[in-house]
C-alpha cells in the first residue's frame, strides 16, 4: 500500500462526478489514508448521499483565512525554507512556461503555482510528508488541466510521487505541448477507456508511452440489481441521464424520439440532468410535439437515478464528439443502466465501444445518425425478448470489466509505484 494519498480535484463534491466519489470510497475500503484537496467548492445544491461516507478530510484551497495575505506568504516561506532548490525550480518553471495553462483551463500557471504552494504547505503542516519522508507519499490529480498542473508543481516543490487521471474535455482540449510536461513529471497517467489511451500513446514520444494505463472507473456492483424485464402492457419507458450539454447529444435523442412517435409507437422518455442547454432542449421538445411524451426531470442524486433505472424498460444516451473536441470517455450512467440489466441504445463516441458491443450488449448507432438511433429504439420498443437478451448480456459485461473494487486495487498499485517507471 502507498503511504498517505492526496486526491486533488477541481471542485468537490460534484453531482456529475460520481466516479471520483466512488473511487475515493473504494480506496478507503482498501485501507488507504486519503486527504481530498479541492481547488474550489462545487456550490451545487444537490449532492450524492454517499459523500457523507467519505472519511478523508476535505480541504478547499479557495477558502479565505484570517490575515489571508500573511497566511499565504507564510506558506511560501514554509515551502521555500524546507526545500529552497525545489521552490526555485517550481517558480522558474511557472515564470518561464505560462503556456502550460493554454487550452482548457480556469487558472493561469502562476495561479496553479499558488495552489501548489498551499498544497505543499498543507502536506507539511498535517504531517503527511514528515510521516513518510520527503518525497514519499502520493498525490493523484483528477483531470489533466488545472488539477494536473497543480500536481506537477507540487511534485516539483516536494518530490512527492504524482499521477493523474485524464478524462475527457480536459484531455482533448489541452494542447499537446502543455500535456507532455505533466506526463513527464508523473509516474503514471490513467484514463478510463481505450480510445483515450490510444490518443495518449499516439501523441506521446516512445519513452513516455508506458506511463499510460487504462483503468475503467468501475461501479459498486452490489448497489445495482438486475431489473426483472417483462411486457407490462403499457407504453415502453425510456430513461436517459446526463448533463444537458452538447456532448451528450440530447438533440439527436429528441429527434429520434420524434421519428419513433411519428411511426405510431407508444413510449415515454424521462431525461434526468441539468445544464446550460435545458431551456433550448425543452423548446426543441415542444417544437417536435413531444410534450407529455418526453419529460425533463432535472438533477437527481444517484439514489434517485437508481430508482429511475429500476422503473425503466430501455436506457438511451446518444453522445457525440463536439466541434471543439469535447467528448465523454465512458459515461458511467451507461454502465449503471447495464448493471441494472437495462438494454442500452447509444452511439459510437468517445469510449462507449469499450463497454457496449453493438448487437451483443446494446445497440449502437453512429453519432448524429438520428434515423439509426430511431431504428434501434424501435427494435427495443417492439421486442421485449430482445430487451431481455441485451439487458442480461449488458449486466454480464459490467460484472466482467467494470468492478470498482478491481479498479481501486489497480490504482493503489500505481500509487505505491508498482508497474511504474518512477
Amino acid at each position: 500500500m502507498p503511504g498517505h494519498v492526496t486526491c486533488l480535484v477541481r471542485s468537490w463534491p460534484r453531482l456529475s462526478q460520481t466516479f471520483i466519489l466512488n473511487e475515493v470510497l473504494a480506496l478507503e475500503r482498501l485501507g488507504l489514508e486519503l486527504t481530498v484537496v479541492s481547488l474550489t467548492r462545487s456550490g451545487e445544491p444537490t449532492r450524492q448521499a454517499h459523500v457523507a461516507a467519505v472519511r478523508a478530510p476535505v480541504r478547499y484551497l479557495d477558502e479565505s483565512r484570517r490575515h489571508d495575505t500573511l497566511a499565504r506568504l507564510a506558506d511560501h516561506v514554509t515551502v521555500a525554507v524546507r526545500a529552497p532548490r525545489r521552490y526555485a525550480s517550481a517558480l522558474l518553471l511557472a515564470l518561464r512556461s505560462p503556456g502550460l495553462a493554454d487550452g482548457y483551463a480556469t487558472c493561469s500557471t502562476m495561479r496553479c503555482l499558488a495552489h501548489a504552494v498551499r498544497v505543499a504547505a498543507q502536506l507539511r503542516r498535517t504531517g503527511a510528508l514528515r510521516r513518510t519522508g520527503d518525497g514519499a507519499g502520493h498525490l493523484h490529480a483528477h483531470f489533466a488541466h488545472d488539477p494536473a498542473l497543480v500536481g506537477l508543481l507540487v511534485h516539483r516543490l516536494t518530490g512527492v510521487r504524482f499521477t493523474f487521471t485524464a478524462h475527457a474535455r480536459d484531455l482533448f482540449q489541452l494542447p499537446v505541448p502543455s500535456l507532455l510536461p505533466r506526463i513527464a513529471a508523473a509516474s503514471a497517467v490513467i484514463t478510463c477507456c481505450q480510445a483515450n489511451g490510444d490518443y495518449l500513446t499516439g501523441v506521446l514520444p516512445a519513452g513516455l508511452r508506458d506511463r499510460v494505463h487504462v483503468i475503467p472507473h468501475g461501479l459498486r456492483l452490489d448497489r445495482f440489481h438486475a431489473v426483472p424485464a417483462g411486457d407490462h402492457g403499457g407504453p415502453v419507458r425510456i430513461v436517459s441521464v446526463g448533463r444537458l450539454v452538447e456532448k451528450k447529444g440530447f438533440p439527436d435523442l429528441l429527434r429520434a424520439c420524434a421519428l419513433v412517435r411519428g411511426a405510431g409507437h407508444r413510449f415515454t422518455c424521462d431525461i434526468y440532468g441539468g445544464g446550460p442547454l435545458a431551456d433550448r432542449l425543452e423548446r426543441l421538445r415542444d417544437q417536435l410535439d413531444l410534450a407529455g411524451v418526453v419529460v425533463f426531470r432535472g438533477e437527481r442524486d444517484q439514489e434517485r437515478i437508481a430508482e429511475a433505472l429500476a422503473g425503466a424498460d430501455v436506457f438511451a444516451l446518444t453522445p457525440c464528439v463536439t466541434d471543439d473536441g469535447d467528448r465523454d470517455g465512458i459515461p458511467n450512467v451507461i454502465a449503471e443502466a447495464m448493471a441494472c440489466a437495462l438494454p442500452v441504445v447509444t452511439t459510437a463516441a468517445g469510449g462507449v465501444l469499450d463497454l457496449v458491443r453493438d448487437g451483443e450488449t446494446g445497440l449502437v448507432a453512429p453519432q448524429h445518425d438520428v434515423a439509426a438511433i430511431a431504428r434501434n429504439l424501435t427494435t427495443l420498443l417492439t421486442n421485449p425478448r430482445r430487451r431481455r437478451q441485451l439487458g442480461a448480456a449488458g449486466r454480464a459485461a459490467v460484472e466482467e470489466g467494470f468492478d470498482i473494487e478491481v479498479s481501486a486495487r489497480r490504482l493503489a498499485a500505481l500509487y505505491s509505484g508498482e508497474g511504474t517507471r518512477r
